[in-house]
């Protein structure tokens, strides 16, 4: 029982190490892509209005992090309805900024710290951090949640996450393969 438990939570870690990596790669180029276009806009067609050039490089920055999530991190798992799906990265993306805000008001009003440095942790570190995590989640489980196709890569994938049990969902002991019939018994419903 130990193995298959074992064997089991290895291949979902390897799921979602490589959507993770993937993630993670996405969102380091949605923060390049952010950081250009908000710069390159301060410094030409938007100087003096730079409130306007962050939504703009942010709502960019946004679209690309949806293809991008979309046609490779969970390409398996987009759904048929774009609109929705659309809606939903939009959504889950506000409330991350939320989180990301909320850590600069509790740093400004409750810690009461107000230095410039102060706040750029709270917001761009720990609200960063905060916030890819719930995006990485949100996105797997709300808005990306298509089940698994048919590509070779994750062709095993519905395999993981039943291993140890058989195709009604009933557990099976490890030493099954010494059974008579070859089949594995069941040994307790799960």
């Amino acid at each position: 029982m130990f193995s298959a438990l074992s064997q089991r939570a290895r291949g979902l870690v390897s799921l979602l190490w490589r959507e993770v990596m993937k993630f993670g790669t996405v969102g380091a180029a949605a923060f390049v892509v952010d950081t250009g276009i908000f710069v390159w806009l301060m410094s030409g067609h938007m100087a003096g209005s730079e409130v306007k050039a962050k939504i703009v490089a942010g709502a960019v920055a946004t679209v690309f992090s949806w293809v991008a999530n979309r046609y490779w991190t969970f390409r398996h798992r987009r759904q048929a309805n774009v609109a929705r799906e659309l809606v939903m990265f939009v959504v889950m993306n506000a409330i991350g900024l939320g989180i990301a805000a909320a850590c600069v008001w509790v740093t400004k009003y409750i810690l009461q710290l107000t230095d410039t440095t102060s706040l750029f942790i709270a917001g761009s570190v720990v609200g960063l951090i905060l916030g890819t995590i719930f995006r990485f989640f949100a996105y797997r489980f709300w808005v990306f949640t298509a089940e698994l196709d048919a590509e070779p890569e994750f062709a095993h994938d519905h395999e993981l996450a039943h291993l140890g049990h058989d195709e009604h969902g009933r557990h099976v002991a490890d030493d099954d393969a010494d059974h008579p019939t070859g089949q594995g018994r069941t040994v307790a419903p799960s």
